[in-house]
């Protein structure tokens, strides 16, 4: 058994061995093949082939030039698409989410993918198209000299052949005639009727055509031994040298565009690493969106700093006094609504900006905008002049070291040249800080808010013939004379410190008839004031509460959503519009309202 099993073993390494050994040497074979040992017959064939070949790869360079223009195609447009979806200048604000801020970087990403493409583009263009050029016009040419090359050796050996052809014609012919001549000299030399001389004559005759025969015979023998020479050569050396080198060009065309195709793989490969760097990126952008974060980005956006309304008391009209008035004004049944259909039906008002327009301002000081958002547009607006001012003074810092040195040095240059910019430096940043210093003090007024007590009938005082008028809710009137001691009105200015929209203001409504007056009333004031009855205003049009509006602040009066009100006296530039309405004792209430709270429809 064991016996058996050693001879299949050997038997099978045996079939191995010569396995390998007829693979090695068909290998050797085939490197040993040429066209000129085995293709001597096929000169017509082997130029067809060449000549498809060479086709095929100016077939492939034509497919590298459309996906050239695929590629730059490709890159422009998606720049073209990171251009048109770049953020607009009125949505950087938008920029701060992170989502509007992922996206930005996705943009940034598709650009650097875009740039890639444009490297793979000028790599096909400048490395491989033009490589595959200039081998394909070598090829022909080569090819054009080596078919040129085959047709002459060919016409040689024609021409050699045609040669022999011609001798062996003459020499049979010339045999021929020699066995003519003998024939006729034999029948001559027997017959007894002929003389001598002729028989003679005959002889001759045979013997030149004798001699004739015996030349073409040579002349056939020798153009027979060239004939084979040239033919050896021809189909031993000079034919095959020649499909050789056909044999050649066409193996330079293999391997070229091996080396072309692999070559245009390795353009594609060589941009891999950064387009995965840029789809990293694409994640890592993606990744960092962070919806709280972005809530929060909301609130403090939005956040307009507004106290939500207080509870409705609940009214008893069974223990009420009939005869009462029952102030239905101050309550706020509809505070609720304050919401996106107030804010945007009041955008039939031109100066009104909704919350919803990213609380704009058409105000120096934002004072019509919500406390908090104030306080941040008047923080950014100091960060930016104080930026500025940075700016500038470094600017104006090297100008003056370069006055120094001009000064100090004259051939540098004159200094004269700098002092009108030094001049114009100096003056931007004493305006800036003129306005640094303005929004800071607005800023301070609007971080006390809880402290201000003015009222909205503060900013109405106006001087009319040397006399400061005051116009009070009831519609009478102080005139006080002005000695020129013009004393400054505390309260700063109406739309800044007393605007219900920006929280300021803390006493209740002074109604009208509740006994309080102005603070520089006396006893000529006193009787001027009830000894003089000022004519009523009349109404200048009608307005609609946009949303409800409780008094916080001297001279305001409440309102509900959708009440309609008197207008009696315009916005005037402050932020308040002074209307009026019918109470329950058959009288008007008359007080000021934000301008921004109300729809107004005036008479023509």
């Amino acid at each position: 058994m064991l016996a058996l099993l050693a001879s299949g073993s050997r038997r099978s390494s045996y079939s191995s061995n010569n396995k390998l050994a007829e693979s090695e040497n068909a290998a050797q074979n085939s490197n040993n093949m040429s066209w000129g040992t085995e293709l001597w017959d096929q000169n017509d064939n082997l130029a067809i082939h060449t000549h498809k070949g060479i086709e095929g790869l100016d077939r492939y360079a034509s497919f590298l030039r459309d996906r050239v223009a695929i590629e730059a195609e490709y890159a422009g447009k998606l720049r073209r698409l990171v251009k048109n979806y770049q953020p607009k200048k009125k949505e950087e604000e938008d920029n701060e989410f992170t989502t509007m801020q992922a996206f930005r970087n996705v943009l940034k990403e598709v650009g650097d993918l875009a740039g890639q493409r444009e490297i793979v583009s000028e790599s096909l263009q400048n490395q491989i198209i033009l490589g595959v050029t200039l081998l394909s016009k070598t090829l022909r040419e080569d090819r054009k000299k080596c078919l040129s090359d085959g047709a002459t050796l060919q016409q040689n050996l024609n021409t050699q052949l045609t040669s022999l052809e011609r001798a062996k014609r003459n020499y049979e012919k010339a045999y021929r005639d020699s066995e003519k001549a003998v024939d006729s000299y034999k029948r001559a030399d027997m017959d007894l009727n002929l003389s001598r001389a002729e028989v003679e004559r005959y002889k001759n005759v045979m013997t030149t055509k004798i001699q004739q025969s015996d030349d073409a015979k040579n002349e056939y023998a020798n153009q027979l031994q060239k004939t084979n020479n040239l033919q050896q050569q021809h189909f031993s050396m000079m034919l095959p040298a020649v499909l050789n080198r056909l044999q050649e060009l066409d193996e330079k065309r293999t391997r070229g565009f091996k080396e072309f195709i692999i070559g245009a793989a390795e353009a594609e490969s060589s941009v891999a690493p950064i387009i995965a760097r840029c789809m990293e990126g694409i994640v890592k952008a993606g990744e960092s969106i962070d919806e709280k974060e972005d809530s929060s980005k909301v609130i403090e956006r939005y956040q307009s700093g507004f106290t939500p309304p207080r509870d409705i008391p609940f009214e008893d009209l069974s223990k009420s006094d009939p005869d009462a008035v029952h102030d239905s004004h101050y309550s706020n049944p509809t505070a609720n609504h304050l919401t996106m259909r107030g804010t945007m039906s009041a955008n039939k008002l031109k100066k009104r900006v909704g919350i919803f327009n990213i609380f704009g301002s058409n105000k120096e000081d934002f004072s019509d905008l919500p406390p908090n958002q104030r306080r941040k547009k008047l923080q950014a607006k100091i960060t930016e002049l104080q930026q500025k001012i940075g700016q500038e003074t470094n600017a104006r810092d090297g100008l003056m070291k370069m006055k120094i040195v001009y000064e100090a040095n004259s051939s540098l240059g004159n200094p004269m040249t700098v002092e009108g910019q030094l001049n114009e430096s100096e003056h931007k940043l004493e305006k800036l800080k003129v306005d640094l210093k303005k929004y800071q003090g607005f800023l301070e007024k609007a971080n006390q808010v809880q402290m201000a007590t003015s009222s909205p009938q503060a900013n109405r005082n106006q001087l009319q013939n040397g006399h400061r008028t005051s116009r009070h809710s009831n519609g009478s009137a102080d005139d006080h004379h002005d000695d020129g001691d013009d004393q400054p009105d505390d309260a700063g200015s109406l739309s800044s410190s007393a605007s219900p929209e920006s929280g300021l203001g803390t006493s209740h409504t002074s109604l009208p008839g509740s006994g309080q007056g102005s603070a520089n009333e006396n006893a000529i004031g006193e009787d001027t004031y009830y000894e003089t009855e000022v004519e009523a205003l009349q109404p200048l049009g009608t307005c609609r509460a946009l949303y409800p509006f409780e008094a916080t602040s001297e001279g305001s009066i409440p309102m509900n959503e959708g009440e309609e009100l008197q207008v009696i006296e315009i916005d005037q530039g402050d932020g308040w519009t002074r209307v009026r309405r019918a109470n329950n004792s058959n009288g008007w209430d008359e007080g000021f309202v934000p301008t921004s709270y109300i729809e107004c429809t005036l008479y023509a």
